[in-house]
């Protein structure tokens, strides 16, 4: 069978969603539980990477259970949660179309990140927002995540992984990116057809920077919009961002 994962994990002390050396990884993990029952490697296929930290609400993943394995898609999901550490759970598993593919079928992703404002940052936040003790201009960070909505050239906040190309597409369209108030602080949320490598990050880093009035709104402006080399004045913590859900 054909099956699809939604996973949900506390990222705080993993390398990160993808199997890398010397790492302790999302991707790992999972992909150790699913030999544990097959008896033989599987491999696991993310909707995207998520970095050392980042949580995730909604990470899908889909893989091929073998055809000697009779199991229910129903019974899958407790079976792998019986061989995770707590900080990682299946949250469910379902039976997918054959041509279904977590990352190549996703139509959108939507992250959040958490700003805390207080001037303690309460223990149970910890590793779960950003801690920004001195106040955020709520009309300018509005003003910053306007200018994100839309399609635009978006490698002013992309991250080099070191195999970008002349060819390299930096093209993104954000739906949605907005913020409420959340207790102690701000819930940005983003939604948008893809994302760059830690591009929800160095938005938000840009955002709090014109919101604190370090980063003119005209400079912002040009970093959407006629880039131009330059790059986003900072990148947020990995703490506190989550991939809330994938849409298909």
């Amino acid at each position: 069978m054909h099956l699809k994962l939604t996973i949900a994990y506390d990222g705080a002390t993993f390398g990160g969603w993808q199997i890398q050396a010397n790492a302790d990884t999302i991707q790992g993990r999972i992909e150790t539980a699913l030999a544990g029952i097959a008896k033989e490697p599987i491999r696991l296929h993310g909707s995207g990477r998520t970095d050392a930290g980042v949580h995730a609400l909604g990470q899908i993943a889909h893989f091929d259970s073998p055809d000697h394995l009779t199991m229910n898609p129903f019974n899958w999901g407790p079976a792998l949660n019986t061989k995770l550490p707590p900080e990682i759970r299946i949250m469910e598993c379902q039976e997918a179309p054959d041509d279904f593919h977590a990352r190549f079928s996703a139509l959108s992703k939507t992250y959040t990140y958490h700003l805390c404002l207080s001037p303690i940052l309460p223990p149970v936040l910890a590793r779960r927002a950003w801690h920004l003790p001195r106040q955020l201009n709520p009309v300018d960070l509005e003003e910053a995540l306007s200018c994100y909505r839309g399609s635009h050239d978006f490698r002013a906040f992309a991250a080099n992984r070191g195999n970008e190309t002349e060819d390299t597409d930096y093209g993104r369209k954000i739906t949605r990116a907005d913020f409420e108030q959340s207790g102690n602080g701000y819930l940005i949320t983003y939604t948008g057809n893809g994302f760059l490598y830690k591009m929800v990050r160095l938005l938000t880093g840009a955002a709090v920077q014109a919101a604190q009035g370090y980063l003119r709104q005209d400079d912002l402006y040009e970093l959407v919009h006629k880039p131009d080399g330059k790059k986003s004045p900072l990148c947020a913590p990995a703490d506190g961002l989550t991939l809330k859900e994938v849409e298909y």
